[in-house]
């Protein structure tokens, strides 16, 4: 399986995994699933922590560095993503919520998200 984390899931990954659901604890453990973090994420947090929204336990950069050395991929944002908006019902209105699910129906990802709403679209979630 190939797993694409939700913002929020990828900061209680590394920060305070006991958020984490137990099924999606057991994904993230599998070797055989590839783990990637949208950089629609790393944008969404360094908005955050700048605003003052949002702190770390450590630099954003130090956390992703970590998390790439435990296989962790960045997947990166194309124009196939963006133009990939048009075609989502409007069932949430997050912009960053929004990319990361025309990238994950896309690229054939499943969403790991708590996020209910992101639940009501038709791409593959865990949780």
């Amino acid at each position: 399986m190939k797993l694409l984390l939700d913002t929020h899931a990828f900061l209680w990954f590394f920060d305070n995994p006991d958020k984490l659901s137990t099924p999606v604890r057991t994904a993230l453990a599998d070797p055989a699933n590839a783990c990637f973090l949208s950089v629609v994420s790393v944008w969404e947090i360094q908005i955050k922590t700048g605003l003052g929204k949002l702190s770390l336990s450590q630099p954003i950069e130090d956390a992703i560095t970590l998390s790439a050395s435990d296989g962790l991929q960045i997947l990166p944002t194309d124009l196939n993503h963006v133009f990939g908006l048009a075609k989502l019902p409007d069932h949430h209105r997050d912009p960053f919520d929004r990319l990361l699910i025309a990238q994950a129906l896309f690229e054939g990802l499943t969403l790991v998200t708590k996020d209910e709403k992101i639940q009501r679209y038709t791409c593959e979630t865990v949780w």
